[in-house]
């Protein structure tokens, strides 16, 4: 019998309108090695997106292996710990150091590989097979198919669900082979978004990504459970108990911290796998305030005198203007609250619809902008090619340049 953990989304970096969130990461991963201690969890299984950019900060790196050394330090009932790559994460940086973390226990998959390279059986403590470990990372559109000039977006889409179906069957053929008839589990891993997921604020569309919907019907029945990441809400796939997606141990959005948070914990007997579903406490407190200006001013007096750290985003649906909005929001930010975002979405008069459409850059992330300068200058390019790619990286070292000159300082 193992627990396993499986969890997804974790978006080491991330920050939430530009508010750095290090003392929540950091909160969240001594809940978890608390967790993976009280409850003798034997794997950790993180499926994806393990940092919010491709190339994190020196404090988010720092929080990653910190915690991979500490959860499998004497002591520790962890054995196995299995990584792979989402869309957010870039392959090479999770790769680099595989050789070194792999002798540890740690396994990681950040590019697609055969399936020798990413199907892992896992041994316990006598030198058994107990797990085996189907480690497929996000499988971009190259590790699927060869693109071909004029094809539409419905025939690239068509191609890229036979190609991951194929992946996943080449998998659990080679799974299979490694179980050889033993009672064991084969338990596949996968960062995707598969049709009917509920989505949430905090998930980047999948086309900028750029992997459209799948029907969970790619998975081979032989495999006993499919821990997924990508959709930051926790949720079954396909209705089916085990195709299951943890969801983000933390809210990326302030529309999903009004959905609890969670882990799935995984019992095995044999091939039989139970879900527990655990919840995650909530390390920040969030608050969407919305209404009147006289509704907003009056809450946020009661959130001022909660004595708690709040952070708030407002949004004005008054139907007068309010030009002196975010002045009047930020005059009741006291004793630990703080506002993130202020927006106006009043009804707009009649004759003004030409203004209606325009969008405030304080309501759009850092790089939802890029993004969408980047498909303005290049309208035709594919959004996987190596050159928006390297614009990507480009842009995302600028960004984490500050958290570095800050971490020397210091």
């Amino acid at each position: 019998m193992m627990n396993i953990l499986h969890t997804s989304d974790w978006h080491l970096g991330h920050q939430l309108y530009g508010r750095r969130r290090h003392e929540e990461f950091q909160a969240f991963l001594a809940w978890l090695q608390g967790f993976v201690r009280e409850r003798q969890v034997h794997a950790l299984l993180l499926a994806g997106d393990v940092f919010d950019s491709a190339l994190p900060g020196t404090r988010a790196q720092e929080l990653y292996y910190r915690f991979l050394g500490d959860l499998l330090s004497p002591g520790s009932p962890c054995r196995h710990i299995v990584i792979t790559s989402g869309n957010h994460d870039s392959p090479a940086f999770l790769d680099a150091p595989d050789i070194l973390l792999s002798s540890m226990g740690i396994h990681i998959t950040g590019r697609a590989r055969e399936p020798e390279g990413e199907v892992l059986m896992l041994e316990g403590p006598e030198g058994e097979p107990e797990l085996i470990v189907c480690a497929v990372p996000f499988l971009r559109e190259r590790d699927l198919y060869r693109a071909k000039e004029g094809e539409g977006m419905q025939e690239r889409d068509r191609l890229m669900a036979e190609g991951m179906r194929e992946h996943y069957r080449r998998a659990a053929l080679r799974a299979e082979e490694l179980r050889a008839g033993r009672d064991i589990p084969v338990i596949a891993m996968g960062h995707l978004f598969t049709s009917g997921g509920a989505l949430s604020e905090g998930v980047r569309e999948l086309r900028i990504g750029s992997l459209g919907q799948v029907d969970a019907g790619i998975f081979p029945e032989s495999l006993d459970y499919v821990a997924l990441g990508h959709l930051h809400l926790a949720q079954k796939a396909g209705g089916s108990e085990r195709i299951r997606y943890s969801g983000s141990p933390l809210p990326l959005s302030f529309a999903e911290a009004a959905r609890p948070k969670e882990v799935a914990l995984l019992r095995t007997a044999g091939r039989q796998v139970r879900v527990e579903r655990v919840g995650v406490p909530s390390f920040q407190r969030l608050e969407s305030v919305e209404g009147a200006l006289a509704d907003i001013e009056a809450r946020l007096e009661e959130l001022s005198a909660c004595g708690q750290a709040v952070w708030a985003e407002v949004t004005y649906t008054g139907a007068a203007p309010a030009p002196d909005l975010r002045e009047r929001v930020d005059a009741r930010a006291r004793n630990g609250l703080e506002i993130l975002r202020v927006r106006s979405a009043r009804p707009m008069p009649e004759g003004m619809d030409a203004d209606a459409g325009r969008e405030n850059l304080e309501e759009m992330g850092v790089e939802e902008v890029f993004e969408r300068r980047l498909r303005e200058a290049f309208p035709d390019a594919d959004p996987e090619s190596p050159e928006l790619e390297g614009l990507r990286a480009l842009y995302r070292e600028v960004l984490a340049m500050p958290e570095r000159e800050e971490t020397c300082a210091s």
